[in-house]
């Protein structure tokens, strides 16, 4: 028996150097794997050493898979629990009821692997045809970027497509520059989820709170250049119209500096020529959701009649727990914010865009949401920012 518990002992040993070795041994620094704690304890006191540690698989509320993009988090979950910002959390009971309204499981929701690899071999089957509107820029043809250019990109689903609502899980544009060009352009994306104005959309945080950055790849043997901007799974949301906005930096030619930018183009010009950029494809990839306008209306008007008129809206506690299951799936599809911020409401944009309530019914709705949640289910509010 005290060889065998030796020989055990052992074997933990060498489990936890080979822990330490994987995950504690970074920027040449090093330190020691806590098994129990699931973290370094690095041997200049600072956390340096660490690298990301893999997530734990296992049953229930355990990751199903690892995500590739991030070690760290989650990449599939088991039955009976989704996916939220990497971690696996309960599946509400009323979600399968919830897919009657906004069909939000569809054969396009891909798993972390696959959608990266559709992602990058642009797959047609996440191709969203979108209506491309400027009045600065036109495709296929060179302009100067010296000064912002705007481009949108719209579906106009109010009018065309009013049974669907739409998922962005990546942006990609094909840019052309002349050689031993000096700009470098610069793009700034805004996001209407639900239509509306342009004050009711927000802008992507490109490398913040983990939000990825455009990605740029030389196309072989040209001057033109793909890039390419892959939300996935951890930060696929809802759209209606993409803003982009174009600035540029560039080194100027001292001949140019005085220049508006705002003349013809003139390719026979070799100063103007290096400054000279032109979008020849930007391409929009996602997937529709199936959306019940008319049975989603129905059930927020029942709560809004009885709230306007005093009495017990508690007493329709399914619709309550369907609406709450609703609400809090839209905005947990919000974009990233600073830690300590609360999300965007979503769910008021769809309300209002989509539902077509004022601000009084969307107002009534919400609060007697919140009510039910806390008075009857006792649950804590997720407070939200006005977006729409």
């Amino acid at each position: 028996m005290p060889a065998g518990r030796e020989k055990t002992r052992s074997v933990l040993q060498w489990l936890n150097r080979v822990q330490s070795f994987l995950y504690c041994n970074e920027n040449g620094f090093w330190g020691t794997f806590l098994e129990s704690q699931r973290t370094c304890v690095c041997h200049t006191g600072a956390t340096l050493c660490q690298r990301p540690i893999p997530c734990v698989i296992g049953g229930n509320n355990s990751c199903a898979m690892c995500s590739l993009a991030n070690i760290s988090q989650c990449g599939s979950c088991n039955k009976g629990y989704k996916l939220y910002r990497g971690r696996c959390e309960p599946q509400n009971v009323d979600s399968e009821r919830s897919e009657q309204f906004i069909s939000f499981e569809t054969d396009l929701d891909f798993q972390d692997l696959e959608l990266k690899y559709l992602l990058q071999k642009m797959d047609s089957r996440l191709h969203i045809h979108t209506t491309f509107i400027s009045n600065e820029v036109r495709l296929e043809t060179f302009f100067d970027p010296r000064w912002r250019k705007r481009m949108s990109l719209t579906l106009k689903s109010n009018k065309n497509r009013m049974d669907y609502l739409h998922m962005i899980v990546g942006l990609s544009m094909k840019i052309c520059q002349m050689r031993n060009s000096s700009v470098d352009p610069m793009f700034f994306v805004y996001v209407n989820p639900f239509s509306g104005s342009h004050s009711e959309g927000w802008s992507m945080p490109f490398g913040e709170h983990g939000y990825p950055r455009w990605e740029k790849v030389r196309l072989q043997n040209s001057q033109c250049f793909n890039w390419t901007l892959l939300l996935g799974n951890r930060w696929k949301t809802f759209f209606e119209t993409v803003h982009i906005y174009l600035r540029s930096r560039a080194k100027v030619p001292t001949v140019l500096r005085n220049d508006t930018g705002q003349g013809p183009v003139d390719l026979s010009d070799p100063n103007k020529r290096q400054i000279y950029i032109k979008i020849s494809d930007i391409q929009v990839f996602g997937y529709s959701l199936r959306f019940n306008a008319d049975l989603l209306r129905s059930a927020v008007q029942q709560v809004n009649q009885s709230y306007t008129q005093g009495t017990q809206f508690y007493s329709s506690s399914s619709i309550m727990l369907l609406l709450l299951d609703i609400r809090e799936r839209i905005n947990r599809l919000a974009p990233p914010v600073a830690p300590g911020k609360p999300q965007l409401d979503l769910f008021s944009c769809m309300l209002k865009h989509r539902l077509k309530l004022n601000n009084s019914e969307m107002i009534r709705v919400n609060h007697a949401l919140d009510m039910y949640n806390t008075e009857i289910l006792k649950q804590s509010d997720h407070l939200t920012t006005k977006l729409c």
